[in-house]
Protein backbone atom coordinates (compact mmCIF):
# COMPACT_ATOMS: atom_id res chain seq x y z
CA UNK A 1 0.00 0.00 0.00
CA UNK A 2 3.15 2.67 0.95
CA UNK A 3 4.16 1.94 -2.88
CA UNK A 4 0.98 2.81 -4.33
CA UNK A 5 0.79 6.03 -2.26
CA UNK A 6 4.79 6.46 -2.96
CA UNK A 7 3.78 5.84 -6.57
CA UNK A 8 1.08 8.36 -7.26
CA UNK A 9 3.40 10.92 -4.71
CA UNK A 10 5.83 10.78 -7.74
CA UNK A 11 2.91 10.82 -10.52
CA UNK A 12 2.06 14.14 -9.01
CA UNK A 13 4.84 15.51 -8.53
CA UNK A 14 5.68 14.57 -12.67
CA UNK A 15 2.56 16.13 -13.62
CA UNK A 16 2.93 19.60 -11.33
CA UNK A 17 6.55 19.69 -13.07
CA UNK A 18 5.68 19.25 -16.59
CA UNK A 19 3.05 21.42 -16.23
CA UNK A 20 5.55 24.00 -14.70
CA UNK A 21 7.93 23.29 -17.48
CA UNK A 22 5.43 24.11 -20.18
CA UNK A 23 4.68 27.69 -18.51
CA UNK A 24 8.27 28.11 -18.54
CA UNK A 25 10.13 29.79 -21.96
CA UNK A 26 12.94 27.40 -22.02
CA UNK A 27 13.54 26.23 -25.74
CA UNK A 28 12.54 22.25 -24.42
CA UNK A 29 12.34 19.86 -21.82
CA UNK A 30 12.05 16.59 -21.42
CA UNK A 31 9.91 13.54 -20.15
CA UNK A 32 13.00 10.48 -19.42
CA UNK A 33 11.30 7.22 -19.74
CA UNK A 34 12.25 3.74 -20.38
CA UNK A 35 11.36 1.60 -22.46
CA UNK A 36 12.07 -2.20 -22.78
CA UNK A 37 15.71 -0.99 -21.67
CA UNK A 38 15.94 1.81 -23.64
CA UNK A 39 16.21 5.59 -21.61
CA UNK A 40 13.95 7.68 -24.44
CA UNK A 41 13.11 11.01 -24.00
CA UNK A 42 9.57 12.75 -24.74
CA UNK A 43 9.53 16.40 -25.37
CA UNK A 44 7.06 17.90 -23.03
CA UNK A 45 5.24 20.21 -25.87
CA UNK A 46 4.36 16.76 -27.37
CA UNK A 47 3.71 14.63 -24.78
CA UNK A 48 0.70 15.34 -22.46
CA UNK A 49 -0.64 13.74 -18.86
CA UNK A 50 0.65 9.99 -17.44
CA UNK A 51 -1.61 7.68 -16.34
CA UNK A 52 -1.66 4.89 -14.31
CA UNK A 53 -3.00 1.79 -16.68
CA UNK A 54 -6.18 0.98 -16.62
CA UNK A 55 -8.51 -1.49 -18.27
CA UNK A 56 -8.32 -1.75 -21.78
CA UNK A 57 -10.90 -2.61 -24.85
CA UNK A 58 -9.14 -5.20 -27.42
CA UNK A 59 -9.83 -4.04 -30.88
CA UNK A 60 -10.29 -7.52 -33.44
CA UNK A 61 -7.79 -7.36 -36.14
CA UNK A 62 -5.53 -4.69 -34.81
CA UNK A 63 -1.91 -4.29 -35.12
CA UNK A 64 -0.13 -6.68 -32.03
CA UNK A 65 1.36 -3.62 -30.61
CA UNK A 66 -2.00 -2.16 -30.42
CA UNK A 67 -2.67 -2.94 -27.42
CA UNK A 68 -6.81 -1.70 -26.97
CA UNK A 69 -8.56 1.30 -26.32
CA UNK A 70 -8.95 3.02 -23.04
CA UNK A 71 -11.15 5.53 -21.38
CA UNK A 72 -8.55 8.28 -20.24
CA UNK A 73 -10.24 11.56 -18.64
CA UNK A 74 -13.38 11.24 -20.07
CA UNK A 75 -11.79 10.85 -23.61
CA UNK A 76 -11.41 7.41 -25.73
CA UNK A 77 -7.83 6.84 -26.34
CA UNK A 78 -5.73 4.17 -28.57
CA UNK A 79 -3.16 2.71 -26.50
CA UNK A 80 0.18 1.47 -27.76
CA UNK A 81 2.85 -0.85 -26.24
CA UNK A 82 5.79 1.41 -27.74
CA UNK A 83 8.16 -1.18 -27.48
CA UNK A 84 6.63 -3.82 -29.23
CA UNK A 85 5.98 -1.03 -31.87
CA UNK A 86 9.65 -0.01 -32.30
CA UNK A 87 10.39 -3.90 -32.31
CA UNK A 88 12.58 -4.18 -28.73
CA UNK A 89 9.86 -6.01 -27.48
CA UNK A 90 7.37 -9.22 -28.10
CA UNK A 91 4.04 -7.94 -27.98
CA UNK A 92 1.84 -9.57 -25.02
CA UNK A 93 4.96 -9.38 -23.20
CA UNK A 94 3.84 -8.68 -19.36
CA UNK A 95 5.34 -5.79 -17.80
CA UNK A 96 5.42 -4.86 -13.63
CA UNK A 97 2.35 -3.09 -14.05
CA UNK A 98 3.41 -0.89 -10.39
CA UNK A 99 5.88 0.99 -12.79
CA UNK A 100 4.65 0.82 -16.25
CA UNK A 101 2.67 4.15 -17.08
CA UNK A 102 0.12 5.64 -20.44
CA UNK A 103 1.71 8.40 -21.30
CA UNK A 104 -0.90 10.53 -23.64
CA UNK A 105 0.38 12.25 -26.91
CA UNK A 106 -0.54 15.96 -26.92
CA UNK A 107 -4.07 16.49 -28.35
CA UNK A 108 -2.52 19.46 -30.20
CA UNK A 109 -1.22 16.87 -32.49
CA UNK A 110 -5.07 15.55 -33.27
CA UNK A 111 -4.30 11.87 -32.09
CA UNK A 112 -5.98 10.33 -29.47
CA UNK A 113 -3.38 7.92 -28.18
CA UNK A 114 -1.33 6.86 -25.20
CA UNK A 115 1.97 5.48 -25.20
CA UNK A 116 2.59 2.41 -22.66
CA UNK A 117 6.51 2.74 -21.81
CA UNK A 118 7.71 0.61 -18.74
CA UNK A 119 8.40 3.34 -16.26
CA UNK A 120 8.87 6.94 -15.59
CA UNK A 121 12.64 8.14 -15.11
CA UNK A 122 11.31 11.75 -14.03
CA UNK A 123 12.51 15.29 -15.73
CA UNK A 124 15.19 16.46 -17.87
CA UNK A 125 16.25 19.75 -19.34
CA UNK A 126 18.72 20.95 -21.67
CA UNK A 127 21.28 21.87 -19.66
CA UNK A 128 21.52 18.72 -17.98
CA UNK A 129 21.84 16.72 -21.67
CA UNK A 130 24.27 17.11 -24.51
CA UNK A 131 24.79 15.58 -28.02
CA UNK A 132 26.14 11.91 -27.22
CA UNK A 133 29.09 11.43 -29.31
CA UNK A 134 29.29 7.91 -28.89
CA UNK A 135 26.10 7.50 -31.04
CA UNK A 136 26.90 5.45 -33.66
CA UNK A 137 24.38 5.73 -36.63
CA UNK A 138 23.47 1.82 -37.91
CA UNK A 139 21.49 1.80 -40.90
CA UNK A 140 18.31 4.17 -41.83
CA UNK A 141 16.45 5.45 -39.20
CA UNK A 142 12.83 6.45 -38.91
CA UNK A 143 11.68 10.14 -38.84
CA UNK A 144 10.45 9.90 -35.84
CA UNK A 145 13.91 8.47 -33.97
CA UNK A 146 15.87 11.99 -33.21
CA UNK A 147 18.98 12.55 -31.63
CA UNK A 148 20.86 11.05 -29.40
CA UNK A 149 21.87 12.54 -25.89
CA UNK A 150 24.46 12.33 -22.89
CA UNK A 151 22.95 13.02 -19.75
CA UNK A 152 25.73 14.34 -17.33
CA UNK A 153 26.07 10.36 -15.64
CA UNK A 154 27.17 9.70 -18.92
CA UNK A 155 23.39 7.47 -20.04
CA UNK A 156 22.40 7.78 -23.44
CA UNK A 157 18.97 8.98 -24.25
CA UNK A 158 17.17 8.93 -27.47
CA UNK A 159 15.06 11.31 -28.52
CA UNK A 160 11.54 10.36 -29.69
CA UNK A 161 9.53 13.11 -31.78
CA UNK A 162 6.14 12.18 -31.24
CA UNK A 163 4.52 14.57 -33.57
CA UNK A 164 6.60 12.19 -36.41
CA UNK A 165 5.60 9.10 -34.39
CA UNK A 166 2.12 10.40 -35.18
CA UNK A 167 2.46 10.87 -38.97
CA UNK A 168 4.58 7.73 -39.15
CA UNK A 169 2.89 5.42 -41.95
CA UNK A 170 2.77 2.09 -39.89
CA UNK A 171 1.52 4.31 -36.79
CA UNK A 172 -1.61 5.58 -38.74
CA UNK A 173 -2.39 1.90 -39.68
CA UNK A 174 -3.33 1.14 -36.30
CA UNK A 175 -6.13 -1.52 -37.48
CA UNK A 176 -5.14 -3.76 -39.75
Amino acid sequence: MANKQALRELQQRLAQRMQAAREQTRSASWLAVEVAGHAMLFSLKQAAEIFSPVPLKTVPYAQPWMLGVANLRGGLHTVVDLAAFLGAREPGTRLDASQSRFVAINSDLNINCALLVDRLLGLRSDEQLSPDPDAVETGARPRFAGARLKDEQGRSWQVLDLEALAKHEQFLRIVA
